[in-house]
């Protein structure tokens, strides 16, 4: 099977697909430039919680690359907050911050520093790709016979470091004989799905079709999903977990059809800050990607509207949760995780 690496570090040049250009055009984008990393992720050419993160680490170590050292301080603390700044709900991207961070405090004065922050981002980066491999042979613990799976938003190669969480498991499943057929939302207002996630299902070979969001209940009423797995964004340590927007309907609808409904995420993803669902801080797009349809307005931008990018499954309307360490089932508790 083909793999797509949506970040690829090439002799100190942050190589990354421009997410907004597919399925229409394949286009790289090279950059060591921290700012247009952190644009590159506020615009969504890089997406998805573990790529943010892999991809803000990189963007914080090239941050010194050439800079003298009486302006390390200055610069780097700069190039921190301006990442940080960018995505508030995915929790990866301050897991990478934060680990970037220590070794910034613990070799601030070596000369050697910036070597440090590299190798540590090139650490970050191999351990999502390891990630990405333990959660989808964890995965396939799921499945005892050939299923027709349902999926929202991307949680593929394009949204991690590796080869995807949610979608990976899909993968793995398929290449093992359990998948039949991948139905996946188109994932409004963007279209993730329809874009991303048929994007690399095409390029797997595995055989899919897209719907829009407000078919999938219309599909388990006449029984043609077997079962759902979605990605997540940020996971409370009660279990709740916060997801594209779209994923709560689904995950509503599922309980209502007595169908199955996953989340697969790595577990840098819990946050263990957050005890539940309401504490997780819902990031708010601009009304634009609702009132407009690409470079095509088809309303009247001066109609209110709203438009968070996310929203909170309960936990309990989830049926398990699998990441590289196992699959948990409810009550979760993911404090010693």
């Amino acid at each position: 099977m083909n793999t797509i690496r949506a970040i690829e570090l090439i002799e100190e040049q942050l190589h990354f697909i421009n997410q907004t250009k597919l399925p229409l055009e394949e286009e790289i984008l090279v950059s060591d430039d921290y700012e247009r990393i952190a644009i590159a992720i506020e615009r969504l050419e890089i997406r998805g919680a573990p790529a943010i993160g892999v991809a803000a680490a990189y963007a914080l170590a090239l941050s010194l690359k050439n800079i003298r050292k009486e302006r390390w301080s200055e610069v780097f603390k700069k190039a921190l907050q301006r990442l940080a700044s960018t995505r508030p709900t995915a929790v990866n991207l301050f897991f990478a911050l934060n680990e970037m961070q220590n070794v910034y405090d613990q070799f601030k004065e070596a000369d050697d520093l910036y070597a440090r922050l590299y190798k540590k981002a090139i650490c970050i980066h191999n351990d999502d790709i390891i990630l990405c491999d333990k959660i989808a042979s964890n995965g396939l613990n799921i499945f005892t016979k050939k299923v027709r799976v349902l999926t929202h938003c991307n949680a593929g190669a394009l949204a991690t470091g590796g080869d995807g969480t949610a979608l990976n498991v899909i993968r793995k499943a398929f290449e093992n004989g359990f998948v039949e057929h991948v139905y996946t939302d188109e994932t409004r207002p963007l279209l993730q799905g329809s874009r991303l996630t048929a994007w690399e299902l095409q390029k797997y070979g595995i055989p899919f079709s897209i719907n829009t969001d407000s078919t999938a209940a219309f599909l388990m009423q006449q029984k043609k999903v077997d079962l759902v797995i979605v990605g997540a964004d940020r996971i409370a340590i009660n279990g709740d977990a916060a997801n594209k927007i779209g994923t709560y309907n689904l995950a509503v609808i599922c309980h209502y059809h007595k169908v199955p409904f996953y989340v697969a995420a790595p577990t840098t993803t819990i946050d263990k800050k957050c005890l539940n669902g309401d504490e997780i801080k819902i990031e708010l797009r601009d009304k634009k990607e609702l009132t407009w349809f690409g470079s095509k307005q088809i309303t009247l931008d001066y109609f209110p509207a709203y438009c968070p990018a996310f929203d909170v499954t309960p936990n309990a309307l989830i049926t398990a949760i699998i990441t590289e360490k196992g699959i948990y089932k409810p009550p979760f508790d993911f404090l010693h995780v």
